[in-house]
């Protein structure tokens, strides 16, 4: 009987243009939404080189700046950034702090749109003040971005509404239903045959196409092998859970109209509902403390320790003997009570500006708990992780930053507490940033797998049998 069904469905969705339709219309999806993905990536990784390139430049300039003072040569350069002073280098000669493009950062856009992908740490910038934001257009974060997870997440599950909802309703309604009631099979297994057959042709156009675009986009499948088979993993998981759905609709409700008003009402609440709510609720039990009173604490707070640089200075060098400069007013230049009353300042900011953080890590926090009330969070997070875009990795790249910053500044303190010159050996020992990766695991298929699994159970167990035509098996 399985093997009936599988030529008559086959035979069935060719004449009737389905399998033609879907193949055009999933390769136009997937293969615009990666190659905008692609775009949006050789933008990104444009400005991390050229910012890469201006560091190189201005390194050169520093090299070359410090040769000429230690000639005795005069120099056409302001006398403050001259990069033989430890200050002129932390303040004018930054490094780079840039999030790496990943392998797959084409298939989600993910928190992008909202993050810079670089930073400059200064020796006398504020780690509280790095800008980790950047202006974006209040349209496009409207709607977001045309990308590989957009259209899974958000079109296919109506592709499959369109492609599974009449599967049993349409056979009732042509009154061909009797007919089939003779065959030696159940109805719910006659059910779950077509509609799997039908999930294992969208998946074998899926698998197909993503290979594909895969490679037009220059991703090396054989290579990434790990993350390409966990895209399609999660993919088909999540178009598995909508065939279950489907499944339950087809069996429970009957009428072809009923149908396609159910699931895409169902499409309305995992896909738009649930995750609205989620959000406004995490900003509701978890709200996010006054940015503004924060900054205005941080500016009352520096002009308090400006008045007192000296006592602050005496008591750093008491907690650090290792910084010795000769007790001498000449030798106390501004950078020394600066730096000295910026760490101060860093110290009672801490618990404000952790408060402050806090909140937002518990709203991510409160929504990770409940994700799982909606397969479209699910399948979002997890593609947004494997694109490197989502809110764990920029967070991940921020505390990186700021323990960058902090290794900016205390590799030259001890040139500037023991009035050191900064010499062209030092340029080589300065500290570069290294970008790692946030650790990262993916579950979620395996648990959209088991829902649909447990929906296609709870078909088999409720199904009410007044709205069925069964026969023996």
């Amino acid at each position: 009987m399985f093997k009936y069904n599988f030529k008559y469905e086959l035979k069935l969705l060719l004449r009737s243009n389905w399998i033609q339709l879907l193949s055009v219309l999933l390769l136009l999806l997937f293969g615009f939404a990666a190659f905008n993905g692609e775009k949006k990536v050789e933008k990104r990784q444009g400005y991390i080189d050229a910012a890469i390139a201006e560091m190189t430049e201005n390194d050169k300039k520093m090299y070359r700046l410090i040769d000429s003072v230690e000639q005795g040569l005069s120099v056409s350069a302001a006398r403050w950034t001259i990069p033989t002073s430890p200050m002129a280098v932390g303040n004018y000669y930054p490094r780079v702090a840039a999030m790496e493009v990943q392998p797959m950062s084409f298939i989600a856009t993910g928190q992008a749109d909202l993050f810079t992908h670089y930073v400059k740490p200064k020796a006398s910038g504020d780690d509280y003040a790095l800008q980790f934001t950047e202006m974006t257009s209040p349209v496009q974060l409207l709607f977001g971005s045309f990308d590989l997870a957009f259209v899974i997440v958000y079109l296919l599950p109506l592709l499959i509404i369109a492609f599974s909802y009449n599967v049993l309703s349409a056979e009732k309604e042509s009154g061909s239903l009797r007919l089939l009631a003779a065959q030696p099979i159940g109805i719910r297994k006659w059910v779950l045959q077509k509609l799997g057959l039908r999930f294992f042709w969208l998946a074998l156009l899926i698998a197909i196409i993503l290979l594909v675009v895969s490679l037009l986009n220059g991703f090396d499948p054989i290579t990434h092998y790990t993350f390409f088979f966990g895209l399609l993993g999660l993919t088909l998981s999540y178009v598995l859970f909508w065939f279950a759905l489907a499944f339950l609709i087809n069996l429970w409700v009957g009428q072809s109209a009923k149908n396609a008003v159910s699931m895409l009402g169902l499409w309305v609440l995992f896909v738009l509902l649930v995750p609205s709510v989620l959000n406004q609720l995490s900003t509701t039990v978890y709200p996010m403390p006054s940015r503004t009173l924060m900054i205005n604490e941080m500016r009352t707070l520096k002009a308090e320790v400006s008045k007192k640089q000296d006592e602050i200075l005496d008591n750093y060098l008491r907690d650090h003997p290792e910084y010795a400069i000769n007790d001498t007013t000449q030798a106390r230049s501004f950078y020394h009570r600066y730096m000295a009353s910026q760490q101060l300042i860093r110290d009672e900011l801490a618990p404000l500006v952790e408060g402050y953080e806090g909140q937002l890590q518990n709203q991510q926090k409160w929504i990770g708990r409940f994700k799982w009330s909606s397969p479209a969070i699910i399948a979002q997070e997890s593609l947004n992780r494997m694109a490197g875009t989502s809110s764990m990795d920029y967070d991940s790249f921020r505390n990186q930053v700021m323990g960058f910053a902090a290794s900016w500044r205390e590799h030259l303190m001890p040139f500037l507490f023991n009035n050191k010159t900064f010499t062209k050996e030092d340029v080589a020992d300065l500290p570069a940033f290294e970008y790692r990766v946030a650790e990262r695991s993916f579950w979620e298929p395996l648990i959209l797998t088991l829902i649909a699994m447990g929906l296609i159970g709870l078909g088999f167990a409720n199904t009410k049998s007044s709205d069925l035509v069964t026969s023996s098996n």
